[in-house]
């Protein structure tokens, strides 16, 4: 035992992380589902490993991994506080991870029988981590009682089980327009490129700005073409006559009609936005409470109506919440479920909306002012009505992967939609052949 009370790591530990370098090897051999990342990563997962295999073992110790920003952390922090405080000889730790970090460390720590009681995250990282058999199915730990109290868009299944129960929905793309610029935001795609006309002019000044270099902002405009990313059994769909539709009105805004920046990253678009030099952003609920902080008095609505085609674009639409580490021995499972009943109450899921806008899971609370009477929330919840649920199978990993050079390409004008789309399509098919070998 350390100073703490913590058991040191032993022989077994180390066997574990032993293991667990043997597996990162052949993943380099083989590729596996959701296991091909950097190396430092990797490394660093299995050193953390036969440490974090303790916790779990700790009775009177609970950890989470998140992906929570710095200000939604302070309401985290607020919540843990207080439950800590009404169990005595509970202790919470709450260790916030980047996207990739969690990911991996989460799979590379779960494979040896360690790692985090709780994982937080998207909906997405549910279907790698169900492959895996590394998160444990939630229907015999929560009751069909229990959970009939929530919004049946936080209940994500996969293979006939539940694997994560969400304190948030949506997490989707939608316009967020300056009102100091813009009284009437566009509900047309014509709409909105003459406004864009008229408020792009030099210097530095745009109509619109967005990440338009991820594939996982076009999604919008594929959609609103009648694309998609896969069928039904995983299989992608990327070669169609949408995507190359999408393609071309994608550099139709930047190269015709010149609303949009020529180069615009994340960082890029959100700095313009926030500063007032760009009068609308394609974002998500997780940048509302950043332009709060800037001063900008905003608004949201629905990414337009493409009148071409008769379609809203759809953007990807998926819950956050918390999963169950499969690792967790048997009886620490009630002390966790019960954490974790806390976290999704009313009380914290209201405390999160009121602070970020977000779209609680809890119907209980959609009578309360805080959800009735948020302009915001209303119009985020407008916006997902026409979204289209995030596929939470590993092989949507593979397919951004294979879209992201030829979709840069084109944004480059080294490569023509067509043969982006054929490209996509071929290494989508490649990738997922060599994630399932």
């Amino acid at each position: 035992m350390n100073s703490n009370g913590n058991r040191r790591p032993e022989a077994g530990d180390r066997n574990i992380a032993l293991t667990a370098v043997l597996i990162l090897f052949s993943c380099f051999r083989t590729p596996m589902s959701g296991l091909r990342v950097p190396f430092s990563v990797l490394l660093f997962s299995v050193l953390i490993s036969s440490c974090a295999k303790s916790t779990l073992e700790d009775p009177h110790q609970i950890v989470i991994w998140h992906q929570m920003r710095p200000d939604e952390r302070v309401v985290l922090d607020w919540a843990l506080q207080k439950y800590m405080k009404e169990n005595p000889g509970i202790k919470v730790t709450a260790l916030y991870k980047e996207t990739e970090e969690l990911r991996s460390g989460f799979q590379i720590a779960a494979i040896g029988g360690a790692g985090p009681d709780i994982v937080y995250g998207p909906s997405d990282q549910v279907g790698p981590f169900q492959v895996m058999q590394i998160i444990m199915p939630l229907d015999t730990l929560f009751s069909k009682e229990y959970l009939s109290k929530f919004n049946p868009k936080a209940l994500v299944y996969s293979h006939g089980h539940l694997y994560q129960i969400a304190d948030k929905i949506g997490n989707h793309l939608m316009l967020i327009y300056n009102k100091a610029i813009i009284h009437n935001p566009p509900k047309t795609m014509d709409e909105l490129i003459a406004i864009g006309k008229k408020f792009t002019h030099a210097p530095n000044n745009y109509g619109l700005v967005w990440n338009y270099t991820e594939p996982y902002f076009f999604i919008p405009f594929l959609t609103g073409y009648g694309g998609w990313v896969m069928d039904s059994l995983g299989n992608p769909t990327l070669d169609t006559p949408a995507m190359v539709k999408a393609l071309k009105f994608m550099k139709a805004l930047r190269d015709k009609y010149k609303i949009i920046p020529k180069s615009c990253d994340y960082e890029t678009a959100d700095a313009l936005f926030k500063e007032g030099k760009a009068a609308m952003i394609i974002n998500g609920p997780w940048s509302f409470g950043d332009y709060k902080k800037a001063g900008i008095d905003f608004g949201v609505t629905r990414i337009p109506f493409i009148k071409q085609t008769g379609l809203w674009p759809e953007p990807m639409v998926s819950p956050i919440g918390y999963s169950i580490n499969a690792s967790l021995p048997a009886w620490k499972i009630p002390e966790v479920v019960k954490l974790i009943r806390f976290l999704l109450s009313a009380e914290v899921e209201l405390k999160f909306t009121k602070r970020f806008d977000t779209i609680p899971t809890r119907i209980e609370v959609y009578d309360d002012p805080a959800v009735q009477d948020n302009a915001i929330v209303k119009e985020s919840e407008y916006q997902m009505e026409v979204g289209r649920q995030m596929p939470i199978v590993a092989e949507l990993r593979a397919i951004w992967d294979a879209m992201r050079p030829s979709y840069q390409a084109v944004l480059g004008g080294t490569e023509s939609p067509e043969s982006a789309a054929r490209d996509m399509q071929k290494s989508a098919i490649e990738k997922i052949k060599e994630m399932n070998e």
